[in-house]
């Protein structure tokens, strides 16, 4: 009768209960059976939610002492599961329990403080419960039911699990992602808040499956997943789209030096080789980004918005970053264009081949030419060799452009001096084909070049594929007698292996030491002279590219540098004027340059906005630096006058004039600019649309136009105190 009582308290004196006229003591018996028997337990609280009462079965299930849980507030000995992505309710189990919310299968399982001394943090519940009120409605507690239910719950957690990860790396999928993006989106729009997106995919990802296999494809996959976590850690969250596709979403983050240096370490890591079986791997990934709420406040607009800037950082040429921007054209779209026009471009002989003299720092004679590829696009001008190398090594083109490269180069050096080598180009791809040697063969033949005059330059990406295919060609071009030099020596991770086992007669520095080789906070100097004692201890020559300022001459040549490539010699040219030079007995090139070096300053032509006090002025910018700029087109501004320069899409630049003269002024920036990851710099942040629109401007991703400090443009306004100069190229 005690349970009767405790769920009912309606019990006659007689015994008989006074709903329906059934016996109380039978209702009490069933009760009883119903919860020995396993199929549901009994639950209740009183008016305060403190548990008075469950099945004796049920506290025995969950290896519980009842002193312990009897008396204690529901709320503290359940929890609901946040990540169950089949909750009806979001609320907690606290907020409906204080709202004396009807509870309808809601899964909880005991909290860490009820669990103390068992093992069953894991078993779940499934409870049911309706609010009890007395005759004046005043709530009197619940009353409830339970089940088990955790076989039924770790399944689904488990197709969950499988719903929205990827079962290969163990990332999100592409639906957990999207709806992680869409929730974040919603609930920052309201709170204000940024979110940036990166997107990236892996270059020469394809060309591992080609030649070693999916299984070794999918191991690749895994250790990129694996570098991926250890980089972002809990930053944000990490997905795989499918394929090589990955996405990051980092919330709170729109400090785009932040986020260009996490790029940066992406591409680095993901760059070094992969330990697969018995065999090495060598990929990179390009990395597009876009923030919110500048570059969209929906899913598919900062979708978008990222894969413009992940197709533009690949098509600058790979193994790098790009920050969205407005300017940005389907980049597929003009990929599959470039592509159709470079075929054309190669069926017609619009490619030409220009040659850039390596020369003897000891005499300054010239000892070899560099052929590099150009092409003049009748609409697009110079497209990069970055660019279309790359649409070429995406299809079948690469080898027929390696051939007509190769062809060309041997007609053109055998005009040359015997004195001059020619240096040729050869990607992995080409290497990979097994008639590669047989297509130097037939060149040098064709040609009559003598073996020992052509030089092929390779990177370490030749050493992707099959060891035992990269060793036996690497012996057929060394029996042919041919030279072999390693092209970007440095920028890679295991270039000492290489080194040691492939017969290499030369040794190229690569132009990003040479850049920063004289700025005292790197170690650019000690790594290039580190390089040319290793490779004068092998016996091999050095190549340092990319010398363009006395500066940097003097300090590689005291580092022993004998063969330098760089502007301060020549820039590369067509074979009519270097055989004019050749014939008119220049095969002596004195240096000539800048002192120093300034890497990060640029030459511009860029219309921009000057605001001052309530004044916009237009103007333009002839010089950009990290620190500052020279700008044209204002007159009678003194110096230590404070300017706002806006660059366009909510980029706002605090400065201070440092020279005035006429009508050309140099500006100091407040705070330094990055780089955009396209060889361009912008700001670290932008103003926000969500400000813009405080202000009058409709909410969104920033349109282009001008963003003016102050929406002042009445009668107040003050009089311009500079005179506007119009400026032309």
């Amino acid at each position: 009768m005690a349970f009767g009582k405790i769920l009912s308290g309606k019990i006659s004196p007689s015994g008989r209960d006074m709903r329906g006229g059934f016996d109380a003591r039978l209702r009490a018996e069933v009760l009883e059976d119903f919860e020995d028997s396993g199929i549901g337990w009994v639950w209740a609280t009183d008016e305060e939610c403190r548990l008075n009462y469950l099945t004796p079965a049920a506290v025995e299930k969950l290896g519980v002492d009842p002193a312990d849980i009897l008396g204690k507030p529901l709320s503290a000995l359940f929890e609901t599961d946040p990540d169950n992505p089949d909750e009806k309710s979001d609320r907690p189990l606290k907020f409906q329990l204080s709202a004396h919310s009807k509870l309808s299968a809601l899964t909880v399982r005991l909290t860490n403080s009820a669990a103390v001394g068992t093992n069953k943090k894991n078993t779940w519940l499934s409870i049911t419960g309706v609010p009890k009120h007395d005759g004046n409605g005043n709530f009197r507690g619940y009353r409830g039911s339970a089940s088990d239910v955790t076989t039924e719950y770790q399944r689904k957690l488990e197709d969950s699990r499988l719903a929205e990860y990827d079962s290969l790396t163990g990332l999100a999928n592409r639906h957990r992602m999207n709806r992680r993006l869409e929730s974040t989106l919603a609930s920052y729009k309201v709170a204000k808040r940024s979110c940036a997106l990166m997107m990236l995919d892996l270059d020469r990802f394809k060309q591992v499956n080609d030649t070693l296999g999916h299984q070794a494809g999918d191991e690749l996959l895994r250790q990129v997943a694996d570098r991926l976590r250890g980089i972002i850690g809990d930053r944000g969250e990490i997905g795989r789209l499918g394929g090589d596709e990955f996405q990051v979403i980092l919330p709170d983050l729109d400090d785009r030096g932040s986020l260009g240096e996490l790029a940066d370490k992406i591409i680095q890591i993901i760059s070094q080789p992969y330990p697969i079986e018995d065999k090495r791997a060598t990929i990179g990934t390009s990395v597009g980004i876009a923030i919110a709420p500048y570059d969209g406040v929906e899913k598919d607009e900062l979708v978008h918005a990222s894969d413009l800037a992940l197709y533009a950082a690949k098509n600058g040429g790979r193994g790098a970053f790009r920050f969205y921007s407005a300017d940005l054209k389907d980049e597929a779209e003009v990929r599959s264009e470039l592509e159709r026009d470079l075929r054309a471009a190669l069926a017609e002989g619009d490619l030409q081949l220009h040659y850039q003299p390596v020369v003897r720092t000891k005499d300054h004679m010239v000892v070899g030419c560099e052929a590099l590829m150009r092409w003049e696009h009748p609409e697009r001008g110079n497209v990069s060799p970055g660019l279309f190398i790359s649409v070429a090594e995406e299809s079948d083109l690469i080898n027929q452009i390696g051939e007509w490269a190769l062809r060309r180069a041997c007609d053109d050096a055998v005009h040359w001096p015997r004195t001059v080598r020619v240096a040729v180009n050869v990607s992995a791809v080409q290497f990979a084909n097994p008639g590669f040697p047989a297509i130097v063969t037939n060149a040098l033949a064709a040609s009559g070049l003598e073996p020992e005059r052509l030089e092929l330059e390779l990177t370490e990406s030749v050493f992707m594929g099959d060891s035992e295919t990269t060793e036996a060609t690497f012996k057929m071009l060394k029996e042919l007698g041919v030279r072999l030099a390693l092209d970007d020596f440095g920028t890679g991770y295991s270039s000492l292996s290489y080194l040691r086992s492939a017969p290499f007669d030369k040794i190229k520095v690569d132009k990003s030491f040479v850049d920063s080789c004289t700025q005292k906070d790197q170690n650019s100097a000690k790594i290039i002279t580190a390089i040319i004692g290793l490779s004068e201890a092998l016996g091999m020559e050095t190549t340092v590219e990319g010398v363009e300022a006395f500066d940097q001459f003097d300090l590689v040549c005291s580092r022993g540098a004998k063969l330098i490539q760089g502007w301060i010699y020549a820039k590369a040219m067509p074979q009519d004027v270097l055989m004019e030079r050749m014939a008119s007995g220049e095969m002596k090139i004195e240096p000539e340059g800048p002192d120093r070096y300034r890497a990060d300053r640029r030459s511009v032509f860029r219309r921009i906005g000057i605001i001052h006090d309530d004044h916009r002025y237009e103007a333009v910018m002839r010089d950009l630096s990290k620190t500052g700029a020279r700008i044209e087109g204002l007159l009678g501004v003194p110096e230590e006058t404070g300017l706002v320069l806006d660059l366009g899409a909510g980029q706002l630049v605090v400065c201070w004039v440092t020279r005035s003269r006429d009508v050309e002024i140099a500006v100091e920036f407040e705070t330094p600019l990055v780089s955009d990851g396209a060889g361009g710099l912008c700001t670290r942040h932008r103003i926000s649309p969500y400000a813009l629109a405080a202000a009058g401007m409709p909410l969104g991703a920033l349109p282009p136009g001008h963003y003016p400090l102050s929406l002042n443009q009445g009668e107040n306004q003050s009089k311009p105190q500079f005179m506007q100069v119009q400026v032309t190229r």
